[in-house]
């Protein structure tokens, strides 16, 4: 098994190294990675949920779903004015 962590410039990490990054199962596990960390910053920067304004678990998540689904509905915008210009 090895790690599949972000390999950060001038830090030594235990079990990565050139074996590890070499492969192309880690950099297709890094790119994947991208974008997860992708949506996950949008969510906090534009869907406003960097810190929660709701009290309860139930609106939390409500509240998460909703700026999961405006992403989600932006992504598939995207996705239509791409395959209309090719």
């Amino acid at each position: 098994v090895r790690p599949h962590i972000a390999r950060i410039k001038d830090r030594k990490t235990p079990g990565l190294d050139g074996r590890t990054t070499r492969t192309k199962g880690y950099q297709v596990s890094q790119r994947t990675r991208k974008r997860v960390e992708e949506i996950f910053g949008w969510l906090k920067t534009v869907g406003g949920l960097r810190k929660t304004r709701f009290i309860g678990q139930a609106k939390t998540q409500m509240a998460a779903f909703i700026s999961g689904a405006a992403y989600n509905l932006l992504r598939i915008a995207r996705l239509s004015v791409s395959e209309v210009k090719a």
